[in-house]
């Protein structure tokens, strides 16, 4: 779970809503309770998600819980990041990646 109130938490009810109809690009993090390089991304989205608030929208995606998205999306290994843009998959990264290269890929999209 994250720490930061600006995370939007995903579902499979909520997916469509939050991120494809999203006015704002979005980064989601398709993740798992049990991956360790996930837990060690968790700080990072957190800080995305506050240096961005109202600009994009960070959200995170269990994929234990979340199983027909991350089908949807084809998500083999996690981490996955994705950039949302208008409903679109802009940018894809899978494992862990600098907040920096993220926090480009977000601003390129907005």
């Amino acid at each position: 779970m994250s720490s930061s109130k600006n995370v939007v938490e995903l579902t499979d009810d909520n997916f469509e809503a939050e991120i494809l109809q999203s006015d704002v690009p979005a980064l989601v993090d398709f993740w798992a309770e049990w991956c360790m390089p996930c837990k060690m991304l968790g700080p990072v989205i957190d800080q995305l998600a506050d240096d961005l608030a109202g600009r994009a929208k960070i959200a995170k995606l269990d994929t234990d819980s979340a199983q027909e998205t991350a089908r949807r999306f084809g998500i083999t290994a996690i981490p996955t990041l994705m950039i949302f843009k208008d409903g679109q998959v802009v940018k894809k990264f899978v494992g862990l990646q600098q907040k920096a290269d993220l926090k480009e890929a977000i601003e390129e999209a907005m």
